[in-house]
């Protein structure tokens, strides 16, 4: 009896199959790895940012709305934050939102003007007028976000941090 021989279809490899196996239709690759390797339908594409070749199944390809792929998801942020910024933002709101930075600069101590808590991590400003477009520093004060919340929901508690209108 001859002992069969055969050419891995991936590798190229000369190996060895149980006549049972041959029988059986197997003995086409040498090994799980080549078995695998011939299962894979998809393509190899450059990192966008790195250029590290990976691999993408036909799966992952029609998923990519831009077209670019990425070996990582750290790559894929940083593309996300070099190209998704400012006016291309999904959350961009016209850019005027510098009203913290106003209070900063006109020296305001960082202190609730309600219950006077100095932790710089809980304040907010608050828009005593309540339009977002008059950033005027007279028009500003801290607020906790606790009492931002009582003064934008309970009228009684804004009476002191509202501007009337005229």
């Amino acid at each position: 009896m001859a002992v069969p021989w055969f050419n891995c279809r991936v590798c190229g490899k000369e190996a060895f199959v149980k006549p049972s196996h041959q029988k059986n239709g197997w003995g086409k690759y040498c090994s799980r790895k080549c078995n695998s390797e011939s299962q894979r339908r998809g393509r190899m594409f450059p990192c966008h940012i790195c250029g590290r070749q990976t691999y993408k199944s036909p799966k992952d390809q029609g998923r990519s709305k831009s077209g670019k792929f990425f070996c990582c998801k750290s790559c894929q942020t940083i593309w996300r934050n070099l190209t998704y910024v400012g006016a291309n933002h999904i959350n961009w709101k016209g850019g005027s939102s510098s009203y913290r930075n106003a209070l900063r600069r006109a020296n305001v101590p960082a202190i609730c003007a309600k219950c006077k808590v100095g932790d710089s991590r809980l304040l907010t400003a608050h828009h005593k007028d309540k339009n977002r477009q008059n950033n005027a520093v007279s028009n500003l004060i801290w607020l906790c976000h606790n009492c931002h919340y009582l003064v934008h929901h309970y009228s009684n508690e804004a009476k002191d941090f509202v501007v009337p209108v005229a």
